[in-house]
């Protein structure tokens, strides 16, 4: 019987498009979000991963990137443009009120401080979750164990008793790893369809 309802956050409740991000590089100076894209991700693992693990500060990231961009973009202005990438799937949001009659409900997301504080924070679907796991506070990246294992200590509750709903496959597939269902995110007419086969009240 289904306890909690785990949500992850980026494609499933917030959309994200880097177009904005790599248009205000180029305005910078032409051609600046190529050389950003190609040495970030050439340097993803490295960099990206450690970041949202919790593993790199924030001035370590800004170090690191202000120096890919040639030091052409501030600091600040660069936390900005890298969290401006952000909507809101609003029907998505609109379950959180509704399953949290019946449901504990959790937020469990690979992201990280910067685009928490400059991005997402803002949004007030937010106050529906009893508690937000964030990869770079629990030291823990989807789909390492870990990081579901974190969720079910503070909750309590028997792994089975969890529903992780995520866009991702590795990371949906990692729930089930840990004991967990788990919904792949494809739409919000899908995710009705799939917590309606499981008599999931909303």
């Amino acid at each position: 019987m289904i306890k909690a309802v785990v949500f992850d956050l980026g494609n499933v409740l917030l959309p994200f498009d880097y177009t904005p991000f790599t248009q205000a590089l180029d305005a910078v100076e032409p051609g600046l979000s190529k050389i950003f894209s190609e040495n970030y991700q050439h340097n993803y693992t490295g960099l990206h991963r450690a970041f949202e693990r919790g593993d790199m500060s924030d001035s370590q990231f800004l170090d690191e990137v202000t120096a890919i961009l040639h030091h052409k973009v501030s600091r600040e202005h660069f936390c900005k443009i890298f969290s401006e990438v952000f909507r809101v799937n609003e029907d998505v949001a609109a379950l959180l009120p509704k399953l949290r009659q019946n449901y504990r409900v959790f937020l469990l997301s690979n992201t990280n401080n910067i685009h928490r504080q400059y991005g997402w924070n803002k949004y007030s679907f937010l106050q529906h979750f009893e508690k937000l796991f964030l990869s770079y506070e629990v030291n823990a990246v989807k789909p390492e164990k870990k990081i579901y294992e974190t969720v079910s200590s503070y909750s309590g509750l028997l792994p089975e008793e969890h529903i992780f709903i995520d866009d991702v496959a590795d990371y949906a597939q990692g729930a089930r790893d840990a004991g967990w269902d788990a919904i792949q995110f494809t739409g919000y007419d899908n995710l009705v369809k799939e917590l309606q086969l499981r008599d999931i009240k909303f």
